[in-house]
């Protein structure tokens, strides 16, 4: 096949991958045992070159950084999530000055924030009926937290960069416009998640096309578009979309999204960063090593490496 976006070459983007095709950060109970170690053996055998933080990762950085620089391996992001809409600003600020310096020692560079505080999607009650809407003061609190932590990153050379997330305050394509519009485009960037926009009712392309001079990361992920139409029909949580398999990777031939043209308008953009596939899917019935090599094999063909 010929490549359709041969501009975003390795001089450009490091393709990374998340240890949620191995086992789910968010519901540990979605697990089949799968250590660490083999779970980044695995994403090397792939052909990936970089990662996300999992929970089951070493909490000493100096352990972390040579077990993944054994394997050709360097981090693409940890994850903090934020509470400054529910009057946690202290706390939250507290918690990401210790992530930056955990990044720092790792060798990392963007960090990824999604607010949290009144969140539905870890709780067992319908995803879409549930997430919050936050108000003008709680929209406040979370533009102005975002604002402060940003500034913090980038005097560490780091780049914050902002998650929406099913069933948070910034779930659709609405939120993320009103959250671009209040921060400070210097020190707040947008991670671009194909699969939460989708799965929200939104054209990921579109946002990209909207937005595509703030998104400095990239999240891969794709849907099952019936499983999304399930949730919504039989009013499923978030974690029982998960089980009955509403996420998988690109190059699925299942999944709805096509990336081709998402990933044309960040070439196009002068996009550089991490691109990086993920899909939270049960290890036990979507095999980890097999998506893994799916999607690199579809990046390959639509990147030309």
């Amino acid at each position: 096949m010929t490549s359709t976006v041969s501009n975003l070459g390795p001089d450009r983007v490091s393709l990374g991958v998340t240890p949620t095709l191995w086992w789910n950060d968010d519901f540990p109970l979605i697990d089949i045992g799968i250590p660490f170690e083999q779970c980044v053996s695995e994403m090397a055998l792939a052909g990936f070159q970089g990662c996300s933080i999992g929970h089951k990762y070493p909490t000493d950085p100096a352990v972390l950084k040579k077990a993944l620089d054994l394997r050709g391996l360097k981090v693409s992001e940890p994850w903090v999530s934020t509470y400054f809409t529910i009057g946690e600003e202290g706390r939250t600020i507290e918690n990401f000055k210790r992530q930056l310096e955990f990044l720092e020692k790792v060798g990392g560079r963007d960090i990824v924030v999604a607010e949290f505080g009144l969140s539905s999607h870890l709780q067992p009650i319908p995803v879409f009926k549930h997430r919050p809407e936050f108000t003008d003061e709680e929209w406040g609190l979370l533009t102005d937290g975002l604002n402060k932590i940003g500034v913090l990153a980038a005097n560490k050379n780091m780049r914050l960069c902002y998650h929406h997330h099913m069933g948070t305050g910034v779930q659709t394509a609405e939120d993320v416009e009103r959250l671009m519009a209040d921060t400070d485009p210097e020190h707040v960037h947008l991670l671009l998640d194909t699969g939460h926009l989708r799965f929200a009712g939104d054209d990921p392309l579109t946002a990209a096309e909207r937005h595509k001079q703030r998104i400095k990361h990239v999240h891969l992920k794709n849907v099952r578009q019936p499983v999304v139409d399930k949730v919504k029909s039989n009013h499923l949580s978030f974690q029982e979309g998960i089980l009955e398999g509403v996420f998988t990777v690109p190059g699925d031939p299942e999944g709805a999204i096509d990336f081709k043209p998402i990933l044309s308008t960040l070439d196009h953009a002068g996009y550089e960063g991490w691109l990086v596939v993920e899909a939270e899917q049960h290890p036990a019935t979507a095999h980890p090593l097999t998506y893994a090599k799916m999607a690199r094999r579809y990046l390959a063909e639509v990147l030309g490496w």
